[in-house]
């Protein structure tokens, strides 16, 4: 019979159970071999119920990863039934099918028993560096044709039965990718993590006993989603809509990707409907995901507090089989992660005329500018892969400027490669990462800028060079702000003088080429006529607005290093204020 926990073992619980999906991310962090784990970190280690239901995960972890969990769970489930798990199995999947992603983001599961009841799952997805195919890197671009050429599948199997290794499907994995080593070093690390939360778990069921702690899980979800609920219940009740795109699906130039989304909100209820976004796509960049419109979700709500089932539960999201992000195996999905931002910033600015003091403009919209270079080392005759993610500019705010140099809000606490890690590791040099000045958008709150990474390769090898194709709908501004700059890559190799732009996958290249990985500024919030003109001037000395960009978008004349008042104020009395822009106004 289930126990009502009391007070304070409610809140022990309460986060108890995040901290046992930290320490799991802390020891996968610790513990694997791929700078995509260890460096960059993106992972992310969970909880879950038998019905699909997440009961924590880590703090920090990458975002979209948020809504694909459960539903492996869910799918595992329906594929061996509650007796099907045993103590000491280990589950590998990465298909398609059930949380379409590239076949690079990997999940290892475990079943959680106590006293011989099935009561949960530790479960870890993390990036491997390879799965085969053309996966190296970031899962080979929106060119991949589809999932067999993307790489190895692994379609819910155990590695790992009743604790005895299944070495022929070891073999197979081993076999058919590149870096076998760092690949099942990383599984070794996810395994690990698993077993982790076990001992954490035991711990807890032992000292409160199983009913005590399934009541207080059940307890939890309903007060987070109480607590979500009433932020809804604030916004005014209503339908709201906004529009964006991308301007190509990478394969068909001119052929725009539509993302719409309407948002109704009916108390503390919100029905985020995605119906109208563009059907799947030959191009890589679908997905099969309710990501975009829980990140929104998650990010208006309670974006602070642990996250668990009970953060979803008011929220409906509607998304058609066939739609870009409910795509139907086996359309390709290597880069299944393009359209998520955008659709969280579009989502977000749907709800700006009814929250003009709670919605920023739109930050980079990309999940950061890739870097991916890889070959052959002539001295060790060894492959490396040299990966990072390079963060963009986030959206002015209603009360401050947006973020320089961060990645994408579907990406948590992923992070760049440290400089020192990439040079040690491979024949590269990074000659620069600095922020782009002027690439924020100007407005009262200025958008954050983008940044400049070129790197030089020593030898020769491949370089994936996917352009951003956000240029003609780039990062915008809410309430008359400015858009933001954009993003590109950017190729010189040997005997050229300058550096063109790019768009390849794989692209072979000399030693001595140069790369620049360009990332886009975020959008400006309010009138950059209402700008405070000291800001101004401070923004030119720390040099990032040039003084051009002072006096065309801000209208502030300065004089050396000082604002001359009279000229400023006369200047924008000349120019006068346009009015406010309706906010969520997308270019189409």
């Amino acid at each position: 019979m289930a126990q009502k926990p009391d007070p304070v073992t409610l809140e022990v619980v309460r986060n108890a159970l995040p901290a046992i999906a930290n320490e799991m991310a802390a020891d996968l962090h610790r513990t694997s071999y791929n700078m995509m784990i260890y460096e960059v970190r993106d992972f992310c280690t969970a909880l879950i119920a038998p019905d699909g239901a997440l009961i924590s995960q880590n703090v920090g972890g990458v975002s979209h990863f948020v809504a694909d969990l459960g539903v492996i769970i869910e799918d595992g489930m329906k594929r061996y039934g509650r007796d099907g798990f045993q103590p000491g199995d280990v589950i590998i999947t990465n298909h398609q099918a059930v949380a379409g992603q590239h076949l690079n983001n990997v999940v290892i599961y475990t079943p959680y028993f106590f006293e011989g009841e099935l009561l949960m799952f530790s479960i870890v997805r993390a990036h491997w560096i390879d799965i085969g195919g053309v996966s190296t890197g970031f899962g080979g671009g929106p060119s991949v044709r589809d999932a067999w050429m993307e790489g190895l599948q692994l379609d819910q199997l155990k590695i790992h039965e009743a604790g005895k290794v299944n070495e022929v499907l070891l073999k197979v994995i081993r076999d058919n990718i590149r870096f076998p080593d760092a690949s099942l070093g990383d599984m070794r690390s996810q395994i690990a993590a698993c077993r982790l939360a076990f001992r954490r778990l035991d711990e807890l069921f032992q000292k409160f006993g199983r009913g005590t702690m399934l009541s207080a899980i059940t307890q939890i979800f309903d007060e987070t989603e109480a607590r979500c609920r009433k932020v809804v219940s604030a916004i005014p009740d209503g339908v709201y809509e906004a529009e964006s795109f991308l301007d190509n699906d990478g394969i068909l130039q001119g052929d725009r990707v539509r993302i719409h989304a309407k948002v109704t909100v009916d108390g503390g209820k919100m029905i985020i409907d995605l119906s109208g976004c563009s059907g799947e796509r030959k191009a890589a960049i679908n997905s099969r995901t309710f990501a975009g419109a829980r990140v929104a979700y998650k990010a208006l709500t309670a974006p602070l507090d642990p996250v668990n089932e009970g953060a979803f539960r008011a929220a409906e999201v509607i998304i058609p089989e066939g739609n870009i992000m409910m795509a139907r195996f086996p359309a390709p999905m290597a880069s299944w992660s393009t359209v998520i931002p955008t659709v969280v910033d579009t989502i977000l600015t749907a709800l700006a005329p009814a929250m003009k003091d709670g919605i920023p403009a739109a930050h980079h919209g990309l999940l950061g500018g890739a870097v991916v270079f890889f070959g052959v080392n002539p001295k060790t005759r060894k492959r490396f892969v040299v990966q990072s993610l390079e963060g963009g500019g986030w959206g002015g705010r209603p009360y401050e400027d947006g973020e320089s140099g961060s990645v994408s809000i579907c990406q948590g606490d992923v992070r760049n490669g440290s400089i020192e890690s990439i040079e040690l590791r491979s024949p590269v040099l990074v000659e620069e990462r600095s922020l782009r000045r002027d690439s924020g958008g100007a407005g009262r709150f200025r958008g954050g800028l983008g940044i400049d990474i070129r790197v030089r390769n020593f030898v020769e090898g491949r370089w994936n060079l996917h352009r951003p194709s956000r240029i003609d709908c780039p990062p915008w501004g809410v309430w008359n702000g400015r858009p933001g700059g954009t993003a590109d890559y950017l190729l010189r190799v040997p005997g050229e003088k300058e550096f063109r732009s790019m768009n390849a996958s794989q692209y072979p290249v000399p030693a001595d080429s140069e790369v620049i990985v360009r990332t886009g500024g975020g959008g400006g919030w309010g009138d950059p006529l209402e700008r405070d003109p000291e800001r101004v001037r401070e923004d030119v000395t720390e040099e990032m607005v040039s003084a051009e960009k002072a006096l065309n978008d801000y209208a502030v004349v300065l004089d050396g290093d000082r604002v001359d008042e009279a000229a400023t104020r006369q200047l924008r009395k000349s120019r006068g204020n346009a009015g406010a822009v309706k906010a969520g106004a997308v270019k189409k």
